[in-house]
């Protein structure tokens, strides 16, 4: 997600500085955030904002996003979903179910990256919705496999890389990289 988001946001949000924390997966971040938010909620600037971005990954999306809005307001923090009347500090967004899921949204940029991959798998059922693929992942790496990519298997870091820094954000038909990307566009309003 951070090498994705290395290379996306600059293109998306080129009027603001931002810092990535990688907090160690999922859950590693769902142990850390609670403390993390307590202490940005101390010294936070007031225009600074937090986005939490955390894959599903087979967890029920309502509760994960009942955890991380819990979280924020135990620590003081107005969020997107409740901003209690005050300025918004903390957007949490989930990634259905992962950031795969999220490359075959924007198909036509994978084929930029990797010129050998079919061009006609959005038309495939199985495709079509990106946030209803019950394994993304996997299926991206079987068709990189299939195109002469990433025989010893998927560099996700290196795809992500690849792919954040092309990503066609209006394109993307992923419906939770929508929800982020309106996100990232509100900041610049707030």
């Amino acid at each position: 997600m951070q090498a994705f988001l290395e290379g996306f946001l600059p293109r998306v949000l080129p009027r603001l500085s931002f810092d990535l924390h990688a907090l160690g997966g999922k859950r590693k971040l769902l142990e850390k955030i609670p403390c993390r938010l307590r202490g940005y909620a101390h010294w936070l600037p007031e225009t600074w904002r937090i986005i939490v971005l955390v894959d599903q990954d087979n967890q029920n999306c309502h509760d994960l996003k009942t955890t991380l809005e819990d979280f924020a307001r135990t620590a003081g923090l107005p969020t997107a979903t409740h901003p209690s009347g005050e300025t918004v500090k903390v957007v949490n967004r989930i990634v259905i179910p992962c950031l795969e899921a999220w490359y075959f949204g924007d198909w036509g940029t994978v084929c930029r990256a990797y010129p050998r991959v079919p061009r006609d798998v959005p038309y495939r059922a199985r495709y079509r919705n990106p946030d209803m693929m019950p394994d993304p992942a996997r299926s991206f790496e079987q068709i990189m496999q299939r195109a002469g990519y990433f025989r010893t298997g998927l560099r996700k870091i290196e795809a992500a890389r690849e792919i954040g820094s092309r990503m066609e954000a209006v394109r993307n038909t992923s419906h939770s990289f929508q929800v982020f990307y309106r996100a990232l566009q509100s900041l610049q309003a707030w």
